[in-house]
């Protein structure tokens, strides 16, 4: 049979058409054979995530995302995705929303877990959660930095006022003046530097002796802190222990008026005697000073004095 062109451009119409379907179905994350299974996730919000978007599972591309649409209480957005059928793993597998590049949109990525007591099945909930893209990320790093930023700019703005305002006319002239004392400062201190070096140089001599004498005095000190160490400071202190253990016995003999010092301190009767005597004493010894004849007979002519004395 043979075709006519019409037959021809006819076919050839619907073969584009039909083209055209498959690949905007195809695009549009749907299979015009229906062999993948419909699963669904809610999330609070879902930017950036559009039908067509990846299911990944371990980074291998199982599936797209068929339907995005509110949530049936109006709270969410409800994703429905298109999982392949040849897989088995638990409608427990978390379906997580992520960023995988910076201008690549999101996609999801299947935890699978891998429990066979239920595998999951079309119309299957998948638990959800969200993970912090890289934009987010760099979001909440820059947004501390650039309050830290500002907060040093304000300061550096704070820190040039304050130098602006001190480096006025006054002040830049109070510095210059500073400045100068301070140089001839450090031109005195030069100048004593260099006297006091050339008063060591003249006094060198002198100054040796005197570190010499030092050392010897320092010699000696050691020598007499050896002699001292040498010292038996612990027989001398038991000696002069024995010494006082003797002195109060002697002092309790004389308290008990044992012996003629405790009866001269104790007795006053031995110590009236003793003043009489005393005053007795005292009275010859002025009558000899006053009357020296009466008691002391001294001639060159012999005893002729004494009977003239006696007649």
């Amino acid at each position: 049979m043979k075709l006519t062109r019409e037959i021809k451009t006819a076919l050839l119409l619907i073969g584009c058409i039909s083209i055209f379907i498959f690949g905007f179905s195809f695009l549009g994350g749907k299979s015009l054979f229906k062999t993948d299974k419909e699963v669904i996730a809610f999330y609070d919000e879902a930017e950036g995530l559009e039908i067509g978007a990846k299911v990944t599972l371990n980074g291998l591309t199982i599936g797209k995302v068929t339907s995005i649409e509110l949530s049936p209480d109006l709270n969410g957005i409800q994703v429905v995705m298109g999982i392949r059928n040849d897989l088995k793993f638990s409608n427990q597998s978390k379906a997580i929303l992520y960023e995988p590049g910076l201008i690549g949109g999101k996609a999801i990525a299947i935890e699978p877990d891998f429990s066979k007591t239920s595998i999951f099945e079309s119309g299957d909930i998948f638990p959800s959660s969200k993970k912090p893209g890289l934009t987010e990320l760099l979001n909440s790093q820059i947004v501390p930095l650039q309050n830290k930023i500002e907060s040093m700019i304000v300061s550096a703005d704070s820190v040039l006022t304050s130098v602006n305002n001190i480096l006025n006319p006054d002040s830049q002239k109070n510095l210059q003046n500073t400045i100068a004392n301070l140089s001839t400062s450090i031109e005195n201190i030069d100048k004593i530097s260099s006297q006091l070096t050339l008063t060591l140089s003249d006094n060198k001599v002198s100054i040796d002796k005197t570190f010499k004498n030092f050392k010897n005095s320092s010699e000696n000190l050691s020598k007499i802190s050896d002699s001292l160490a040498k010292i038996e400071f612990g027989s001398t202190i038991n000696e002069f222990r024995r010494v006082g253990t003797q002195l109060n016995v002697v002092l309790e003999k004389i308290a008990s008026e044992q012996g003629s010092m405790g009866k001269l301190i104790s007795d006053e009767e031995l110590y009236k005697n003793l003043a009489a005597s005393t005053k007795s004493l005292e009275e010859l010894l002025s009558d000899l000073k006053e009357n020296p004849k009466r008691y002391v007979h001294f001639s060159l002519f012999g005893r002729k004095e004494k009977k003239q004395d006696e007649q």
